[in-house]
């Protein structure tokens, strides 16, 4: 196919002709979520000119400080969605309970959970950040209840993210490989300009929040150790480091060049499984990762194997290029 000339819409439409490999309805879902994601991107573009910079004085179910702009894309994508008859509710990082679609609107048989706007510590100063989103099948039976999105991640139907940097750009899977579209500001249509995206499965690359390095249980210390000794240590090779402190752009910057991304557990809340969220962030990128050939894994087994227990659960986050994550894994125990 000639990228230049494929609109996401009709790319939508030709994996649902191709052996119905999704349902018309899962398409419409998805145009609709891509119509807020550039909604999102005009508020962001916007910035001190539209009056969104800042702090909304409040705090989120997680016991994080929300920006204005946290607020707005949480609005901006259930406003968009809870009418259009393909949902039965949605769930959201910023919001403590599930939204089920009000009565005065069709439901649908799919659920959307999303991280609205990752990595909002960089809106003030200017750098990437974006919204993640995950797709799954209600189970069959009357209503919804929160327990209906407690489903493992290889239950996904969809998955992606919308990066809010230099382009607007939208990454997204429905499980046959990955495929990534530009905004076009001037048509206000996201076009396709890649296929079938691959991480090496080598790298030379990785992101992790050095400055948590005391608090790191032994096997990530050991690994990055032994990148950090470069061409004289047990790797023979020079690593890079990368952090963005935006989730959404460094797994970007992995699913186009390659590296690792890790956010383990550490020490300083030893109660708590890690520090990204199972549901919302972890799944729906590792489902990506995945369908581009990487692996993903909380150090000691598949990210998207896990079942989850509660909505807000967190995890460790191990992924990108599948040598490395083997290796850092490895180096946990055996999955």
């Amino acid at each position: 196919m000639n990228t230049k000339k494929i609109f996401l819409t009709r790319y939508l439409v030709e994996q649902q002709r191709r052996d119905g490999h999704i349902p018309p309805e899962l398409r419409l879902l998805l145009e609709v979520v891509a119509r807020a994601c550039k909604r999102i991107s005009q508020a962001v573009n916007k910035g001190s000119l539209g009056e969104v910079m800042g702090s909304a004085d409040s705090e989120n179910v997680q016991g994080e400080m929300q920006k204005k702009l946290d607020i707005i894309a949480n609005e901006v994508l259930i406003e968009a969605n809870e009418w259009g008859g393909h949902l039965a509710a949605m769930a959201s990082e910023e919001m403590e309970g599930i939204y089920v679609v009000p009565n005065r609107y069709p439901q649908g048989e799919y659920l959307l959970l999303f991280d609205p706007l990752d990595g909002s510590s960089n809106i003030d100063v200017n750098v990437s950040i974006g919204t993640i989103f995950s797709v799954l099948l209600k189970p069959e039976g009357a209503g919804v209840s929160e327990q209906d999105f407690l489903q493992s991640g290889c239950k996904q139907v969809a998955a992606g993210y919308c990066v809010y940097g230099p382009q607007t750009t939208l990454v997204l899977t429905v499980g046959d490989g990955v495929a990534m579209f530009t905004l076009d500001r001037e048509q206000g249509s996201f076009m396709l300009t890649e296929e079938n995206l691959r991480i090496p499965a080598d790298t030379k690359e990785f992101s992790i929040n050095m400055s948590n390095m005391r608090h790191w249980d032994e096997p990530v210390k050991r690994y990055i150790n032994e990148c950090l000794q470069g061409k004289e240590g047990p790797r023979g090779k020079d690593f890079n480091m990368r952090w963005v402190a935006s989730m959404v752009a460094d797994v970007h910057r992995i699913l186009t060049r390659g590296g690792i991304f890790l956010y383990p557990w550490d020490k300083r809340d030893p109660e708590k499984a890690g520090k990204l969220r199972l549901m919302y962030e972890a799944n729906p990128m590792a489902w990506l990762v995945e369908q581009a050939g990487g692996a993903a894994t909380n150090g000691k087994q598949r990210i998207l194997d896990i079942q989850p227990d509660k909505l807000h659960q967190r995890v460790s986050v191990m992924l990108g290029s599948k040598n490395e994550v083997d290796r850092v894994t490895s180096y946990h125990g055996t999955i």
